[in-house]
């Protein structure tokens, strides 16, 4: 090869096309088919010389080339990417009868027949970092983290230092989706981890617990040069917003990235049923010991598509996936102390100190002891031996005394507390009204007054899954709050305000600078607008996990309507309750939390104050071309063209509230073979009644 000096720009262009051709074809190689045709020095000597011909010749460099993916300044920080088809989480089974039940809850909601097989796509579960690649026009436009599952960080040029990552999908381009989301998990392998922690260690910096936090870590770089360092891999296995689906089941699509230039895990199989399905968990999780990359399960799908669709999505899961995990892995440990944590809620939490021992590759030294009904049945002691699990992420748990170690004369059982310790507030067991029951968890009282508590909602009300502020943790609260800078949720966004009033600044604090502050405000003002099922569920209402927020949002729509619900001029506060209670999924709990929540007044001043500093966006109603938005409908009778299940599901979709009783207010009945009381009481009213194929006819098929 010639100096790129000397080459004229053809010669160069045509030379540039064949390094750049043959340096993706070694990549693809390595990172693909873990088959090397040469080896780095060699491989080095091709990249150099087409970084030459790209300075003497920068008008042949273009995003696809080799060199692209890495090279940048470092980032300023991470923006927010809003997925158009959330990521969400799966059900876990954790038997062969739970995967058992899950074919059975399949075959209920579609109707089939036992004679009639289900086939499944399997899959290994790789312990990584999801995330979503967005390609237009076969080209790689954006590249985010799953998030929330709702809302992700745009790492789009990191995601481009990953060599098996196409930044064109192979094939003809005019074959290709206008638009295709594949999704991935990226991973590091466990050759590459144990060699980046060799490395670190040799240069005095941090060592990684596990290729998964190795993995999430250097993803997350701000420098992209330093995420190329760190020989990340990626595995596609799913796919989000799509123009359209090549493929008719699970195992074709994947067999498309395959032919895009995707890895897709080789122990991937389709199983003809459940039996065969739960042979291959077996055989991968045999086969778990000799990967070079860490798995924690396997995942199954149903693999027709056309089945997929119909079944849907409940609120953060696919009804047509599971992932099997394997068992919990444990370790033997010593009980140094156990300490009561205080949490938003006011639940008084034992966890226990450890000496610390490594439990599947993590290191481990606290423990959740549950509650005191807990200690008490384990009987579980300072100074005790104990056996301790942690499976995937969970926290981990004591799962056994070695009582035989103890020493008698000198152990006492535990005295659970019954004043707060950080308030000095009295800590109770609430006895349920109606059942009699005592709660397993005991509650400080002083919610007014108890530091834990205000502290522990501020953690809330900014993590990951309610306003999520980069550069505003549980570490930063802590601070703000000790300070008695920031004690409530309207003080978080008069932060910059008043900085510039305070003696003390903010960049004159431990771990900041003028810098980090100008960031952080950045972050805290493009926050200013959040959707109100996240709003709601960053409120940290008892009971109203993200579930339950979505419920509120779909049922209320706006911020408004809510606070109007629960307002002191509310005509009929009964019939608001019984309202709540209808909405499916808000079970009496909720909906008491919900009320108590909402007609607090102290509560409703601080909702006041939000709104003059946000924007709260109004929950996306289904749209109004449907034509049972906002109806009511009573399926009855044996349904024959669609499951019971499926067709709630589907009206639910087009904007219908589904009951399960007929009255005035009802404006369908659905009515099935053999239809009864529901029927008769719809004639009685004179609600409209419709055969089935009349209400398909009615809402389009």
């Amino acid at each position: 090869m010639q100096d790129a000096s000397n080459l004229s720009l053809e010669e160069a262009a045509e030379e540039h096309r064949e390094l750049s051709e043959t340096l993706k074809a070694l990549s693809a190689a390595y990172y693909q088919e873990d088959a090397p045709r040469v080896d780095d020095a060699e491989y080095d000597v091709l990249f150099r010389k087409l970084q030459e011909i790209e300075v003497a010749f920068p008008e042949l460099v273009s995003d696809e080339s080799p060199t692209q993916r890495v090279g940048a300044a470092p980032a300023k920080g991470f923006g927010k990417v809003r997925h158009s088809v959330p990521m969400l989480s799966l059900d876990n089974a954790f038997n062969s009868e739970d995967l058992r039940e899950f074919e059975g809850r399949v075959r209920r909601f579609l109707g089939l027949p036992h004679t009639e097989d289900v086939a499944f796509f399997a899959e290994p579960k790789i312990d990584g970092l999801s995330a979503s690649l967005r390609y237009e026009n076969a080209r790689f436009v954006q590249g985010a983290t799953r998030g929330d599952g709702q809302e992700g960080e745009d790492i789009t040029e990191n995601l481009k230092t990953l060599q098996d990552l196409p930044l064109r999908l192979k094939g003809d381009k005019n074959l290709h989706p206008d638009v295709f989301e594949v999704r991935g998990e990226v991973y590091m392998s466990i050759s590459d981890f144990q060699i980046l922690n060799e490395n670190q260690a040799k240069a005095g910096q941090k060592i990684f617990a596990n290729p998964r936090n190795a993995a999430a870590g250097s993803l997350r770089q701000l420098d992209k040069k330093i995420t190329a360092s760190r020989k990340l891999r990626l595995f596609a296995y799913a796919w989000g917003d799509a123009s359209e689906v090549p493929g008719l089941t699970q195992s074709e699509v994947l067999e498309q990235f395959s032919q895009w230039g995707f890895s897709v895990n080789p122990l991937s199989k389709v199983c003809h049923n459940m039996e065969e399905a739960i042979d291959a968990y077996r055989k991968i999780e045999e086969l778990r010991a000799t990967l070079d990359y860490d798995i924690d399960g396997v995942v199954f799908k149903v693999n027709r598509l056309d089945w997929q669709s119909r079944l849907g999505f409940v609120s953060r899961s696919p009804r047509w996936a599971i992932a099997h995990k394997f068992p919990a892995e444990k370790a033997t440990t010593l009980v140094k102390d156990i300490e009561i944590q205080v949490g938003r809620t006011g639940a008084l939490t034992p966890v226990a100190r450890l000496a610390p021992v490594s439990v599947g590759g993590v290191v481990v030294s606290n423990a959740t002891l549950h509650n005191e009904e807990e200690i008490e049945r384990k009987d579980i002691r300072i100074g005790d031996t104990v056996v301790i699990q942690r499976a995937g992420d969970v926290i981990p748990q004591v799962v056994e005394v070695q009582v035989d170690k103890r020493d008698e004369s000198t152990s006492e059982p535990f005295q659970y507390p019954t004043v707060c310790p950080v308030c000095g507030s009295h800590a109770v067991r609430e006895v349920n009204a109606l059942s009699g029951k005592v709660d397993v968890v005991r509650r400080c009282t002083g919610g007014l007054i108890c530091d834990a508590q205000a502290m522990e909602r501020l953690k809330h009300f900014v993590s990951r899954n309610a306003f999520d502020i980069d550069g505003l943790g549980a570490k930063q609260i802590e601070l703000f709050f000790t300070l008695g800078w920031v004690k409530s949720p309207v003080d978080i966004f008069a932060l910059e305000e008043a900085d510039k009033t305070r003696l003390q600044k903010i960049k004159n604090l431990e771990g900041f600078g003028e810098k980090a502050v100008k960031n952080l405000f950045e972050a805290i003002n493009q926050r200013r607008e959040i959707e109100l099922d996240r709003f709601i569920f960053a409120l940290g209402i008892r009971h109203v996990g993200q579930g339950n927020a979505r419920l509120l949002a779909k049922n209320y729509l706006t911020l408004e309507n809510l606070l109007n619900a629960f307002s002191a001029e509310q005509a009929d506060p009964g019939k608001v309750y019984v309202d709540l209670l209808n909405i499916d999924g808000i079970g009496a709990a909720v909906a008491d939390a919900v009320k108590e929540f909402f007609t607090e007044e102290k509560n409703r001043e601080i909702l006041k104050a939000l709104q003059n500093q946000l924007v709260v966006i109004d929950f996306e109603a289904p749209s109004n071309d449907s034509p049972v938005a906002g109806k009511t409908v009573v399926f009855t009778g044996s349904l024959e063209l669609m499951t019971r299940a499926e067709a709630k599901v589907k009206a639910e979709g087009l904007g219908a509230k589904v009951s399960g009783s007929v009255s005035a207010k009802t404006d369908y009945v659905v009515a099935g073979a053999k239809a009864g009381s529901k029927l008769k009481k719809a004639e009685d009213l004179g609600v409209a009644v419709v055969t089935e194929q009349e209400w398909l006819d009615l809402i389009g098929g």
